[in-house]
């Protein structure tokens, strides 16, 4: 196998509700990039997640994702400045916070479970 031949690679997230979660990460700020009934694309940048119709609440509440970015403290901003956690109030939102693995984590969750950790290296 050539590693040089990936092109590609992106996580499959549950939605328990596809509407809901649809509009919850166009306010947390990603580009829907495509939609269709049972799927959608969504980026950030040149990143990418495929969003699908799809739930198990056992598997929800243990999906990851994990987002390095330059400044969690301006995710934060966004969060706040959307009213994300008044939005939807089932989810799960907690400001950056020095790990002692020396990552900035915000820790959000999303309307099916789902927990991001948005994350910047305070050393960069």
């Amino acid at each position: 196998m050539d590693s040089n031949s990936v092109l590609d690679l992106k996580a499959f997230l549950p939605a328990k509700d596809y509407a809901v979660a649809k509009q919850f990460y166009l306010d947390l700020g990603f580009t829907m990039a495509w939609e269709g009934d049972q799927l959608a694309a969504f980026q950030v940048g040149e990143f990418r997640f495929l969003l699908q119709n799809y739930y198990v609440k056992e598997w929800a509440g243990n999906f990851m994702m994990h987002l390095m970015v330059k400044d969690a403290d301006e995710w934060w901003k966004h969060i706040q400045d959307k009213q994300i956690a008044e939005k939807y109030p089932d989810i799960m939102a907690k400001p950056p916070t020095l790990q002692p693995w020396g990552l900035r984590v915000l820790y959000l969750s999303d309307p099916s479970g789902v927990l991001w950790h948005i994350a910047d290296d305070p050393k960069q």
